[in-house]
Parts: C-alpha cells; structure tokens; sequence
C-alpha cells in the first residue's frame, strides 16, 4: 500500500510538471488587415496634404499575439504616419473586449510611412475595427511557437539628416533666426561641419516559429524614417511594405492553403532625425524612378534579415512581461513674443496663393499649440520576451535616443520601436535644443526640454525585474 501510495504521488507530481510546462509553452499567432483609406483623404507627410487618387500598394495593419500560458500580449505595426492617442485608446479597449486581451498589453505602432492618410476624423472607426479584427485574427490562430532573436549591421541606408553648419550659413528658420544646424542641407555643401547625432545601423528582429520550423512571424526594427519616391496622390507602405512582402517571398515553404501565412513586419525603430540621403557625400546625387530607391532598400534589409536567419538560436519556453506607464509630461511653451510674431505674420498680406509659406504655416501653428495644456501624456511601454527586450516611445525618437536605450538596458537582447500609442512629434534630446534645425522647431517638438531623458529614465525603469 505505501509502494502504491508512493507511485501515485509520483505520477501525479509527474503530471503536474507535464502540465505546467505545456501551460509555460509559448505560443504565438500573427494576421494581417487592410487599412488603406478611401480615395480622397488626404496624402499626409509634407505641409500641404492634397487628396489621394490611387492606391500603389494596401496598406496593411500586422499583427503578432503572444501566448506564455499566463501573459498575453498583442504587437500591431500598421501601415500610418502616426497612431493618436485616442485610437491608441479605442483599439485597445476594443481588443480587451473582444479578445480579453489587457488593453495594457496591447501596443499600437506606425510605420511612419508619409504615404498614407492621418489616423483622425472619417478614417478612425474604420482603422479603429480593422487594427482589432487583426489581433483577434492572430489570436485565433495561436499555436505552439519558438522565439529567436537576430540583428544584422545595415549602415548603408541610413544617414544623420542633422548637420551642424559653419557659423550664420544655415538659412533663416520660418521663425526668422538662423539655427547652428540644418535639417537636410545642400548635399556637399563647404558650409558642412558634421552631423549632429549618431545613426543605428543595426536591425534588430524577433522571430518566431512553429516547433517544425515553419515561420509565423518575424518582427523587426530599422531606424530609417522613411524613403520616399513615391507618385503624387498615391498611398503607399513605402519600405516598410517591401521588406515585409520580400521577407515573405523569399521564404521556401510557401504554406499550403490550409495553413496560416508567414506574417512579416517592419517596425520604425528610432528614426527621428535619420532619412537615407548622404548630405556629406560630394558629387551629383543618383537619381531613382519612382518607387525604384524604397524598393532597393526595402529588398536589401530583407534579404540580409533573411540570410542572417540562418544563425538563429530558437528557443520554446519564453515567459512574457509586459510593463507600461502613462507619464505625464510638460508640453513646449509658446511665450508672448512668438505669438505676437505669429499674429504680425497671418495679418501679413501672402504674397503668392499658388505657393505654401512656411512662416504662415507656422505662425498658424503657433497660435494653435499656444492654447494646448501644460501637460500631456506619453505612453511607455516595455516588452519583454524571454530574454528580448523592447522599449517604446510615442513619437519622433532620435537615434542617439535608442542606441542609450540598448547600451542601458539590462536585458540581453534590447531595441527600441517608435510612434507607439501616442504621435507626440520630434522628441529631441535636451542638448539639441541649443543646436535648433527643424526637428527642434516649436509645434514640431510639442514637449518641454529634458522630457525625452525623463521619459527614456522610465522606459528603463520598466525593464526592471516586476516586484509581483
């Protein structure tokens, strides 16, 4: 009887382990949606929108959920120039309620594309139902899953768009001083001193794949803003698109009918003041058909993401944290002198309709963003997989900005993804403020000085191990 009563503690101690780890076994479900507008919202990206009149490629919302048998988590990256806070809100809360999902653990990403409408007035309850039809659909496909973590250097298509110029060369801001630095200056110009912040060459990605090796999605970040090229009036994911649709293609098990697809996606890391022109470079500039340039680069980082693959170390039992915080920043001041150089400005006759003044666009703003709050809202996130660690910032991130993040991140394997939940514009670091150039730009950069070391200080402080 003692024997008897020993083996079936043992049996029962046995399933007991059998079924935590099938309940730890992670599990993950990717989906895409169509989010491409209807003809006629404006082509967002430049400072006259004009309406769209054709599509060149969908715009599409990817989405990956994650499963460790406690934690769920879902990740979009949609086809956008921005995501407002407010239908960061409206996704979230409608994903919690279809899918039970913590709206917490939901984290909405633009591509940043600037072919591609605003996600405000008409457009709203159309991206708002088609993001959470993505989530639900990936989540309805999860299945037993391995995680692997890659990078690859890709230095050859990013460039700091930021040069500090000689002393008085930069060219009047709409404002009417002259900055130390010039956003996109004359392409080798002897007025160049050198850039003024680093770039990240680096893509970083997540895999993730079922326990026979078939892939179901692959998640990565580049820190290239956007490429550009496209026709007028025509919606387009820009790179982001063709790196996603070339990963794709290049795999060599297309699934069968039955099967879900192989979702791939690329998340805009820390771009924000990063484009894919060498100002430093001397000589005429190679010039591109439309969409040929954003086709090469998209095609390149896939192939190399791709081939980098190969190397990959999988692992099956990551276990999930997601960490978030709503922090409240100060928002840019607009002091007395800039408003009344603003209602001196638009009392101004314009000198020429056919033609967009940037000092009237800017004086509009300013009165504008004069009568914003104090304050506002900088959602933060955290993700943690296994030993992948991803951080997140609401807006237009520098690249320096993510490159601290990696360096003081105390998980192994850190990146940073931009315009997450939240489009607050240009987070510049404090010190570019004294450098001025466009990013720095009052309406351009909404929150105060010193908000974006703040605001990278608490991203680092949710990587810390939960007190749960």
């Amino acid at each position: 009887m003692t024997f008897s009563i020993r083996l079936l503690a043992a049996s029962l101690c046995l399933i007991s382990s059998l079924v935590f780890a099938q309940e730890r076994q992670l599990r993950v479900g990717a989906a895409t949606s169509n989010i491409t507008p209807p003809l006629g919202l404006p082509v967002v990206g430049g400072f006259a929108p004009y309406p769209s009149e054709t599509v060149h490629d969908d715009l599409l919302a990817r989405c990956i959920v994650l499963d460790d048998g406690k934690t769920q988590v879902a990740l979009v990256v949609a086809d956008i120039i921005g995501i407002p806070h407010e239908l960061a809100e409206a996704v979230r809360a409608r994903v919690e309620e279809t899918t039970g999902i913590p709206r917490g653990n939901v984290l909405v990403a633009a591509t940043h594309t600037h072919s591609s409408s605003r996600g405000t007035g008409e457009y709203v309850p159309f991206l708002e139902w088609r993001i959470a039809d993505a989530v639900q659909i990936a989540r309805s496909r999860l299945r037993p899953a391995e995680v692997a973590f890659g990078s690859v250097e890709v230095p050859d298509h990013v460039f700091n768009r930021r040069w500090i110029m000689k002393d008085g060369t930069a060219p009047p801001s709409p404002f009417g001083t002259v900055d130390k630095v010039k956003m996109n200056p004359p392409r080798g110009s002897e007025n160049l001193v050198e850039p003024a912040g680093p770039i990240d060459p680096t893509v970083s990605f997540v895999a993730f794949r079922e326990p026979d090796g078939r892939l179901i999605s692959l998640l990565a970040a580049y820190s290239l803003h956007y490429v550009g090229g496209v026709t007028r009036a025509e919606l387009s994911a820009d790179y982001f698109g063709v790196f996603s649709r070339t990963l794709e293609d290049l795999q060599p098990d297309p699934p069968t009918p039955a099967d879900a697809p192989f979702v791939a996606m690329m998340a805009n890391g820390t771009s924000g003041d990063i484009n894919n022109n060498d100002y430093g470079a001397s000589g005429p500039r190679e010039r591109h058909g439309a969409y040929e340039k954003m086709g090469k680069v998209g095609r390149d980082i896939a192939t190399r993401v791709h081939e980098a693959m190969k190397q990959l170390e999988w692992k099956g039992d990551a276990d999930l944290e997601a960490r978030h915080l709503d922090l409240e920043v100060p928002t840019r001041r607009i002091d007395d002198e800039l408003v009344a150089w603003a209602e001196t400005t638009l009392a101004e006759p314009e000198k020429d309709s056919a033609k967009t003044s940037l000092p009237r666009v800017f004086a509009q703003r300013v009165l504008t963003y004069a009568e914003a709050p104090e304050t506002t809202l900088a959602p933060l996130h955290h993700l943690r997989i296994g030993d992948i660690g991803i951080g997140t910032f609401p807006g237009e991130t520098f690249a320096e900005t993510g490159l601290a993040f990696k360096e003081k991140s105390p998980i192994p394997h850190a990146f940073m993804i931009s315009f997450v939940n939240a489009s607050l514009g240009y987070l510049p670091p404090e010190r570019h403020f004294a450098l001025g150039g466009y990013e720095t730009w009052p309406t351009i950069c909404r929150v105060a000085p010193g908000s974006i070391e703040t605001m990278l200080d608490t991203v680092l402080s949710l990587t810390q191990p939960s007190s749960k």
